[in-house]
């Protein structure tokens, strides 16, 4: 059985987004990159895992695709920049009960219960199954009871209050299977889900 892992950048204080416009992450995705080499390696040693995106229709449709293509496009030669043609190389899988344009290669609209969904794409052979977000995707996973390991970010900065991703799920407890600190300050957490938690959430569907 594949895991479904979700990673997402968090701020010391457990948000995963502000609702201003202020500069928390280290790396906001762009050409600013405080990020030191050593996470850099580490994140690219992520995509190895995976083979497979979970990927939102409102992500699509943002441009998440896009981005990443032409990032690999600009830097073809950087290692760092590795993961960017391992996206562009994946399958992507986008669960949707509405039309989504445009299509893209390797892009499979999925349409169905999402635990059902998800489900079935974690019984196919093949290496781990990886989710980025947005914030309101990965909750609804995470309610569902289907995400088997979390990988946090966790940027230096202090938010007091944004968007989060456990608010909707009830209380839980997860099990730490390593925290690795950097030095350009960030941390990375990885978590793997209670198995208690996992069978609730599956007698909690029988009713």
């Amino acid at each position: 059985m594949r895991k479904l892992i979700l990673q997402m950048q968090v701020s010391a204080d457990g948000f995963v987004g502000s609702y201003g416009t202020v500069n928390w992450q280290l790396w906001g995705w762009g050409d600013n990159n405080f990020w030191d080499d050593e996470l850099k390696r580490d994140f690219n040693a992520h995509f190895e895992r995976i083979d497979t995106i979970l990927l939102s229709r409102k992500m699509l449709n943002e441009g998440y695709l896009r981005h990443w293509e032409n990032a690999a496009n600009r830097y073809p030669t950087e290692p760092f920049y590795a993961f960017a043609k391992r996206i562009t190389e994946m399958s992507k899988m986008v669960p949707t009960n509405k039309p989504t344009e445009p299509a893209w290669e390797r892009t499979t609209l999925v349409s169905g219960d999402l635990h059902e969904v998800v489900g079935a794409l974690k019984s196919q052979r093949g290496r781990d199954i990886g989710v980025f977000g947005g914030a309101g995707f990965a909750a609804a996973l995470i309610e569902q009871g289907l995400v088997d390991e979390f990988q946090f970010y966790v940027n230096p900065a202090v938010l007091r209050d944004g968007v989060r991703i456990f608010a909707a799920s009830g209380f839980r407890k997860l099990k730490l299977l390593e925290a690795k600190a950097y030095s350009s300050g960030m941390v990375v957490s990885r978590y793997t889900s209670s198995p208690e938690r996992a069978n609730l959430r599956g007698r909690d569907r029988t009713r």
